[in-house]
């Protein structure tokens, strides 16, 4: 049901101010579990003691990207691909504006973050299915570079992301980040997103737990880091620093 433009009130009495929900449930766990596990494997890329781990993590980000792109073609209208691509469209008459003195710092804020979002799901295909091609010995040094390479404009994508977020959150006035935690934001009117879908986010978690639990017992038994699991030598991958 949608949020009611008037504002409810607790158990007091008092005034709760108005929100509406603006995030489904699912979008939002595959959001912060991709930033867990590219921020993860980013950090662990440069050494041999977390090398499971680090391949761990970048399967994990394959399949969330994956599940990104599905959901942006399945999922509610404010989740679909769609809404990115349409508000790059608007780049001409963003540059018309600016041209003739008219530009608008918000728009462009929001025509740049779009950018920064599809890049970062180029980029992480880019770099999780080359790091999946290291592990089977595909093309050798060519691949270890891309992978090596789009690891750290993803990095940059990222960080350029968070920053439009700050100037976003400093042209509104108003926290920014809030909406992709709770899946509401302030203000009366109905619910954008008509239900959140707690139940298809809870799966999401369940499915990537599972798979970090199925990774670590199906890993050799030896000797090493991470209480007795060994990362996997060098030898064994041609001597690659990243997945």
């Amino acid at each position: 049901m949608s949020t009611l433009s008037a504002s409810p009130a607790d158990s007091s009495g008092t005034p709760v101010a108005a929100s509406r929900r603006v995030v489904d449930a699912p979008t939002r766990m595959v959001h912060w579990l991709m930033a867990l596990s590219f921020t993860g494997a980013y950090l662990t890329a440069e050494t041999e003691r977390w090398h499971l781990l680090h391949i761990t993590l970048g399967y994990t980000l394959l399949g969330l990207i994956v599940w990104r792109l599905v959901w942006g073609l399945l999922g509610p209208r404010r989740s679909r691909l769609g809404a990115l691509f349409s508000r790059l469209g608007q780049a001409p008459a963003l540059a018309r504006a600016w041209m003739g003195g008219q530009g608008n710092l918000l728009a462009s804020q929001q025509w740049l973050n779009a950018l920064a979002i599809v890049a970062i799901l180029v980029l992480g295909l880019v770099v999780t299915v080359s790091g999946f091609g290291l592990e089977q010995d595909w093309l050798g040094d060519l691949l270890e570079e891309l992978h090596e390479g789009s690891g750290e404009a993803m990095l940059a994508m990222v960080l350029a992301h968070l920053g439009l977020i700050a100037l976003a959150a400093v042209l509104k006035r108003q926290n920014t980040v809030l909406p992709m935690i709770t899946g509401r934001m302030p203000g009366r009117g109905p619910d954008l997103v008509k239900q959140s879908m707690g139940w298809l986010a809870a799966l999401i978690l369940a499915a990537v737990v599972g798979f970090w639990i199925w990774q670590w017992q199906s890993a050799p038994a030896d000797t090493g880091p991470l209480d007795g699991r060994p990362a996997i030598s060098r030898s064994q991958n041609r001597g690659h620093d990243d997945d």
